[in-house]
């Protein structure tokens, strides 16, 4: 049996999920040349982010109350805005693959190490009061009516920044990524997940494997 999430009601939430399996720890993985090419613009992506793809995500975001501005805009706005600013993030290969794929998609995605997560794994509106920390140096976000992954611990992955405890490391083995897509976006999230499913497969060892997702009627 492979790994399942479940999913409550949303009008708009279309996510795109999947496990990566890595032979090796992240640390001893390059980012693929491909990869490269697009934060190095030497290459074109078959994905292009616009106005209205950003303004949809904003709306995704807002349905459970959520203000997606300032310093709680998706994270695919800020990926363009460093993109642009020649100061886009080099983390490590999965990473990488992922930012490049939130970058010209315009979804935010999420990257948890699906072994530091504890217990079932559920998306849904993360509920008043909810926070988490988000960096090393212990920053909390105010995370009340954002869409969340979470696990018996709360919050993992969400559209603006994923908590701190399940991020990816140097020993990182196996990731769970979550496109956060609108079905406001016909078919974008689809082309998205495949692409970006794509960009992860081109690092040595790495195998993806699909995620059955439980949508509940109440």
């Amino acid at each position: 049996m492979g790994r399942t999430l479940s999913v409550a009601p949303h009008p708009l939430l279309e996510p795109g999920v999947f496990i990566t399996r890595f032979s090796s720890p992240l640390s001893d993985l390059v980012t693929p040349d491909a990869v490269q090419a697009l934060i190095d613009r030497r290459s074109t992506a078959p994905l292009i982010s616009s106005d209205n793809v950003r303004a949809e995500v904003r709306q995704l975001l807002r349905h459970g109350g959520f203000k997606p501005s300032g310093r709680s805009k998706p994270a695919s706005e800020y990926l363009v805005s460093a993109h642009d600013e020649l100061r886009f993030p080099r983390i490590n290969a999965a990473v990488d693959a992922c930012n490049v794929a939130s970058l010209f998609s315009g979804l935010p995605i999420s990257l948890v190490d699906l072994d530091r997560t504890v217990g079932d794994l559920a998306i849904r509106i993360s509920p008043p009061g909810t926070s988490y920390v988000f960096n090393p140096s212990g920053q909390l976000i105010d995370a009340s009516g954002l869409l969340a992954v979470y696990d018996a611990e709360g919050p993992t992955g969400t559209p603006v920044k994923d908590a701190q405890r399940t991020k990816t490391h140097d020993g990182t083995r196996t990731t769970l990524s979550i496109v956060w897509g609108t079905s406001a976006l016909a078919g974008r999230t689809r082309e998205a997940t495949t692409w970006y499913r794509e960009l992860m497969a081109l690092i040595p060892g790495a195998v993806n494997e699909d995620v059955e997702l439980l949508r509940s009627q109440t």
